[in-house]
């Protein structure tokens, strides 16, 4: 059975009982908290593995509790909310959550997605540099260098490069990146794996540096020497 510390931050408390009691079904220890300030103090006090965070709660947002969060160390969050405009789920992404749910959901999905996000920081548990031509990827830190400038990266855009890293020269389909990084279908019409690529190659094409990601018209994406 599974032992991993899930802290649920929710204001609904119809949701919050609902999660909490899949996640203890399937063996997981979970607390709860109704609003951001407290679920920050439980975090502090009892650091978490994985977050089910509410974007829509009271006095301090989702957003900005998941800032605070990431700020505080590294854990994963998998964040609720009935926006699912694509430009919501961008931010989301950005203010560093590792996964995104659009309510209503089955809990079902929900528990893959606890257990997806759970497998990924394992695997992460040994760092390692990466390395591509002058491009290095340090796992353990997050963090991305071109020769000697570092590059700070969110959590998306660390989890596109590692996938491109540990992929060099192999095209990768749309279906692939979607599966890989964001673990489930945005749908066919989505642009979000554009709008990464372009963020990964503005941070690590600076002064004129070659470019190292490179569009596969039709198809994907593929990290290759110039």
């Amino acid at each position: 059975m599974a032992k991993e510390r899930i802290l649920i931050i929710e204001d609904e408390a119809r949701i919050a009982q609902f999660v909490e009691r899949g996640l203890i079904y399937e063996g997981y220890h979970v607390k709860v908290a109704r609003d951001g300030q407290a679920g920050l103090r439980i975090a502090r006090d009892n650091p978490p593995d994985l977050v089910i965070l509410d974007w829509m709660l009271p006095g301090l947002d989702g957003l900005e509790v998941c800032k605070r969060l990431c700020a505080a160390g590294d854990v994963a969050i998998l964040m609720l909310t009935a926006r699912d405009d694509i430009r919501d789920r961008v931010e989301g992404l950005d203010a560093g959550a590792d996964d995104y749910l659009v309510k209503p959901f089955s809990i079902d999905e929900l528990i893959a997605r606890v257990r997806a996000l759970l497998r990924r920081a394992t695997t992460g548990a040994h760092p390692e540099v990466l390395r591509f031509a002058d491009l290095a990827l340090d796992t353990g830190t997050h963090r991305a260098f071109r020769n000697d400038r570092a590059i700070d990266l969110t959590a998306k855009e660390y989890d596109l490069l590692e996938l491109f890293m540990r992929n060099p020269g192999q095209v990768l389909t749309r279906d692939v990146i979607f599966d890989r990084v964001w673990g489930y279908d945005f749908g066919g019409e989505s642009n979000i794996i554009e709008v990464y690529v372009r963020y990964l190659r503005q941070k690590t094409e600076h002064d004129k540096e070659s470019r190292l990601i490179f569009t596969v018209r039709s198809v994907g994406y593929v990290l290759r020497g110039d």
